[in-house]
This record gives structure tokens, sequence and C-alpha cells, in this order.
């Protein structure tokens, strides 16, 4: 067979152009690798997990394998940033409610390194926490580093990024299959159009198409299901909007119980404050119902009821939410990520995946892609093992015989 001209061959080809992917790349090249960044849809495009205008970061996590990850990721957002020459990070303060004697709540309290807020009255109460009802037997607690992380701006950052250390971006163009050639070194990765592309290595980031992938590839099962969720904006009511601001100092937020919800401050429209639910029902990301939750009983109606117990002073909710943005997050059994080789005797360490990050990967995005990054070059990361980063959580084996995966030891 006749060698694949070189604009077809690469050290490393990443199948998936969304945040996860477009920081494996960036990493990637920024190693002196050649890279191959592909997207079966446009480039930031509104079909999956990555885009919008938006994502939170905090500490506070009920896992402790996270809180280490989030200072890393931190480190990169801001070495990207210097990098580019413009943030996409706005540090804010970060504020947990939960039920005061919650496992969950006490342990992302814990892991978090937060600290309770202090009472009515105390000089060192901020002054934004009024915007809060806390119910009885509540408590609340501020943490850092945290901030809001402009989703779509981020990912243009590192793709530009990417391709100014000499990485190949390609857009509109559907990875149909990755397979091993002969008995050689070479993955071939197919595209719809008939194009075959040649690499030393892959990594396979297409978020709620990881299943879909994986399985027509090795025909294994991925428990990775998309699940549609709807990001509300609300008014702020009158004589408000300039406290819920992030230049007022107005925290990220989220709650501990089923369902939680979290939100922003006022930042991408004037005026608007950011709260949705964490979740949705399960859909097929080649078949959605682009207006799932937006009916009666949906879940802009549950946002509105928390928001009525918990900031009835500060956010309007007559008439719903200003504005509807549909996303889909990808949930593993567990809601921990995948992070892992392919692997079997076809793949070996030489592609590698990232899936399932469970509404919760974004703020990561950087230190997985570098993980990522690393597996792949060098079948290690040592990244990983600086930041004291225990990689076998993130298996794909921890399903075998195991359907809830870690969900048993939480």
């Amino acid at each position: 067979m006749a060698a694949p001209p070189a604009e077809r061959s690469f050290d490393v080809i990443v199948v998936g152009a969304g945040i996860i992917g477009s920081c494996a790349a960036h990493a990637a090249a920024s190693r002196g690798a050649s890279v191959l960044l592909l997207e079966r849809f446009d480039l930031l495009h509104q079909r999956g997990s990555s885009h919008g205008e938006s994502r939170t970061t905090r500490p506070t996590y009920t896992r402790p394998q996270y809180p280490p990850m989030v200072r890393l990721a931190h480190r990169l957002w801001h070495d990207a940033e210097r990098d580019a020459g413009y943030t996409v990070l706005t540090p804010t303060p970060h504020l947990d409610l939960g039920p005061r004697d919650a496992p969950a709540f006490v342990a992302a309290i814990a892991n978090g390194g937060a600290t309770e807020l202090a009472p009515a009255g105390d000089a060192s109460r901020p002054a934004w926490a009024g915007a809060f009802r806390v119910p009885e037997g509540w408590a609340a607690a501020t943490s850092g580093p945290a901030g809001v992380i402009k989703a779509t701006k981020a990912m243009a950052m590192f793709q530009t990024l990417a391709a100014k250390m000499g990485a190949v971006v390609r857009d509109r163009t559907e990875v149909v299959d990755v397979a091993r050639q002969g008995e050689g070194n070479t993955i071939v990765v197919k595209t719809a159009s008939g194009e075959e592309f040649h690499g030393g290595k892959c990594i396979i980031t297409v978020g709620a198409w990881a299943s879909k992938l994986v399985k027509s590839v090795t025909g294994a099962d991925l428990p990775v299901q998309p699940v549609h969720t709807l990001v509300c904006y609300w008014r702020v009511k009158p004589g408000h909007e300039e406290e819920l601001t992030t230049e007022a100092g107005f925290p990220t937020f989220a709650t501990y119980g089923e369902p939680g919800f979290y939100g922003t401050p006022s930042m991408e429209y004037p005026g608007l404050i950011k709260v949705c639910r964490n979740g949705g029902p399960p859909c097929d990301p080649d078949g959605r119902d682009w207006a799932t939750g937006t009916g009666a009983g949906g879940i802009a109606e549950i946002v509105a009821r928390w928001i009525d117990e918990f900031m009835p002073g500060v956010v309007d909710t007559a008439g719903g939410p200003v504005l509807r943005q549909p996303c889909m997050c990808c949930m593993t059994p567990d809601e921990d990520f995948v992070i892992d080789f392919l692997g079997g005797e076809e793949f070996g360490k030489d592609v590698v995946i990232g899936a399932g990050f469970s509404g919760h990967g974004f703020k990561m995005g950087p230190a997985v892609g570098k993980i990522l990054a690393e597996l792949a070059l060098d079948g290690e990361s040592g990244t990983a093992a600086e930041a004291g980063l225990e990689l076998e959580h993130y298996l794909i084996g921890r399903f075998e015989g195991n359907p809830m995966g870690n969900a048993t030891s939480h």
C-alpha cells in the first residue's frame, strides 16, 4: 500500500473539538507534535456540551479526586490566557448551600476548604449574602479559587493557540471509524466523506457521541448517557441589578440535594442572572427535542420554584426565564469522568478517550486535555502524577461487573 501523503499523516489525531479536544490538541501541539483536530460540525457549534456564554469553576467537590484537578486547571487556564493575551476566566467567590448535616455537603466543604458564611450582623459577612435565603437547618459556605469561564470564547482560545503552534484544525469532518493499519503502528481515522488520516496516536473526545463511536469502533458499550438540560437566564428585580454582578463580587453558587441547582453572577446579559437545575432527561444527540424542559412542569418551572424559595427578593420569576438555551451533559453512572486508553489487542496505548464529563468537566478542560495528550504521547501522565491525581479512578474498567462504577464507594 502506498504511503499516505504527508498532509494526511500526524503524530496525534484528536477527534472532537469541544473544550476537552481543543485543550488536548493544544497540549499535544505545545509538545512539538504534529496534530490534527477534527470536528464533525462547524467549529464552536451549539449542538454539544461545550458551547454557551459561561461555565462555573469551583473547588468544592464531594469527591476528593477533583479539587486537585481544579487547582491544576486554574494554573493552566491562566497560562493559556497569558499566551493568548486576553482572559476567559473572571474570578469570583463561590457559595455552597446545603443541609448542614448532609454528607455530600459536609464532604464538599471539607474537600474544598470552604468557610461557613458569617452570621447576619457580623462585619465580615459580605454584602451580597443578603440575596440568599438560607432555610432552617441549612448552612452556607464560601470558597475559592472560583469564577466564571466564558465557554465558547475559551474553546476558541485553545483552538487558536493550537493552530498557532502548528496544529491543523478541520471542521465539518465526521469521523466514522478508527482502526489500526495492519500490523504497524499507524492509526487510521476514516471520515464520512471517504477521507483517511493517519496518526501515530489518536485521542477521542466526541462528547455526547462517545458511546456511539466507541460501539462502532470496538463493539464495546461505553456507559455514557447524554441528557438534555436547559440553561435559564432570569430577570434581576429592579434596584438589584448592580448588586448581582461580578464587579460587585457576587459569587457563583450551588446547592446540594436532588436535584441540585447552580448559578452565576449577572455578567453575560446586563440585568439577567443565570440560574439552572443540574441534569435533565436522557436524549439522543442525533434526535433531540430542543424544546424539552420549556413547557408546563418542565425544568424552567422547577428552577423558578427554587428561586422563589432561595432568592425571592432579588430575582423575578414571573413569566419564566427571559432566555432559554438548550445544552447536553454526558453522564456516567457514577458521574465521574472516563480518562483511559481504548485498549484491547487492536489499540493498546495508541488510542486514548476522554468522555462522560457529567456536567462538571468544562472547568477541568485544560487539565484533562493535558493529561490525555500525555497519555497519548508518553503512555502515562507526568502532570497527573505531579498534581497528585489518581487516574485509576477514571478507568473504563471500573464498570466491569459493576454498572455503577465508583458510585458504590461514595
